[in-house]
């Protein structure tokens, strides 16, 4: 009797084949946006040529996801009417040139992961990577561990592959949530192995002193266990995450009081851990850039032109509302409001939904209302990973969509009479 062999069709095998090297490709592109030392960074010109190629080959852009690439766009258009107001365009042209490539990278993620949603592992795999790996950079920088090292840090604090601890340590904040979700949901035995990236990720949030990232880590958290509370119904699962959090939050308060007996970490931490900061109260502080910078947009419309809010008072807006109205005008403005209520809601209501992509979902959502909230006293306008977010959250949008039109039933046409 001949061997019956089992073999896929040509179609089948070519179609793993696509979605693997897709995979591959995607990975490698998130992976990369935690080393931005410079700019343009490995990141940048390896996104701008897979978007491209991507298009090429046929890039979809779902209906769902459609507001995101339009009131992007708006914001932008907004940031060019910006430009006319200035009497020195120099590096306008060059910064909303960022700013609309970012937006892509973001309609990118949003249309790769809704046609793909395997991708979504793949995203955050290569995420948790980058983090833990950028992560030891900074752990190493503010330790001096060996010669030129402290490339990696910037005023004493821990910048990893990057050029700003507040930047540095707002992006650790996703996989460091994603890990803790890992953790409250999966198997026990599977801690120990997560525990270790992160303690890392934690450790890179701590050292980079960025009181915005401590905040950011906390809440996030703090709405992610109490998500994962109203999203069951059981009362074991419910008691589960009670004492998951609380062995975590344990884990947590361990590592940081043996991190303060280290000589200056605790005089860095009580400086940091403070509420106010000179230059938050000054004379042309922060806070009072906020005061005059919101008049001023009373006064201009169509905003002042991008960058120009800092030769004016020394610093830049420090507040992505302002950022907006002075960068991108009333109209760049209006834009970015619409899109962050939009994501909110959109993605509030189909947050505790039970789909394969939900855990992703969750994360994100509650990683971009932290990064929104730190946006009131910080300039996020640039921030790689806040466009990823984005593109997170509506390729779950559009996910959902495609869900529902799948289960409506279909009309059959009515027969004539007499037929």
């Amino acid at each position: 009797m001949s061997a019956v062999t089992h073999e896929l069709p040509p179609a089948a095998v070519n179609a793993k084949l696509i979605a693997l090297i897709a995979s591959g490709a995607v990975f490698l592109g998130v992976f990369l946006s935690g080393f931005v030392i410079a700019e343009p960074a490995p990141y940048d010109i390896y996104m701008a040529g897979l978007i491209v190629v991507w298009a090429l080959f046929g890039l979809r852009i779902s209906r769902a996801a459609a507001p995101l690439l339009v009131l992007l766009v708006i914001m932008n258009i907004g940031g060019m009417i910006s430009m006319t107001q200035m009497s020195d365009i120099t590096g306008a042209p060059l910064y909303l040139s960022v700013s609309l490539f970012l937006a892509f990278t973001a309609v990118f993620v949003a249309s790769v992961t809704s046609v793909q949603p395997s991708l979504y592992r793949s995203i955050f795999l290569a995420y948790v990577i980058s983090a833990a790996l950028t992560s030891l950079l900074g752990i190493a920088g503010y330790f001096h561990a060996f010669p030129g090292a402290e490339i990696f840090t910037k005023y004493d604090r821990a910048t990893g592959a990057f050029q700003d601890p507040n930047v540095f340590g707002p992006f650790l904040v996703l996989p460091g949530i994603y890990l803790l979700y890992l953790m409250l949901t999966g198997p026990v035995s599977r801690m120990p192995l997560l525990a270790v990236p992160l303690l890392i990720i934690t450790a890179g949030i701590f050292f980079s002193f960025s009181r915005g990232a401590w905040g950011m880590f906390g809440v996030s958290a703090i709405l992610l266990t109490g998500a994962l509370f109203l999203q069951s119904a059981s009362g074991m699962f419910r008691l589960r995450v009670v004492v998951m959090t609380i062995a975590a939050i344990s884990l947590l308060v361990i590592a940081m009081l043996v991190i303060l007996q280290l000589p200056g970490v605790s005089e860095m931490f009580s400086s940091r851990a403070q509420l106010e900061q000179s230059y938050d109260t000054a004379r042309l502080g922060r806070f009072a850039r906020y005061t005059m910078g919101f008049q001023m947009a009373l006064e201009h419309p169509l905003g002042i032109g991008p960058l120009v809010f800092g030769t004016i008072f020394g610093e830049d807006t420090h507040d992505i509302w302002l950022k907006m109205l002075m960068d991108y005008g009333w109209l760049g403005f209006v834009s970015f409001l619409t899109l962050t209520c939009w994501t909110i809601a959109a993605g509030f209501r189909i947050l505790l939904r039970d789909r394969a992509w939900q855990p992703y979902l969750l994360c994100a959502y509650v990683a971009f209302i932290g990064n929104i909230g730190l946006g009131t006293f910080i300039d996020i306008d640039h921030w790689r990973h806040v466009y990823l977010l984005l593109g997170l959250i509506w390729g779950a949008i559009a996910l959902e969509y495609r869900h529902q039109r799948q289960l409506r039933p279909v009309e059959l046409p009515v027969p004539a009479a007499g037929t």
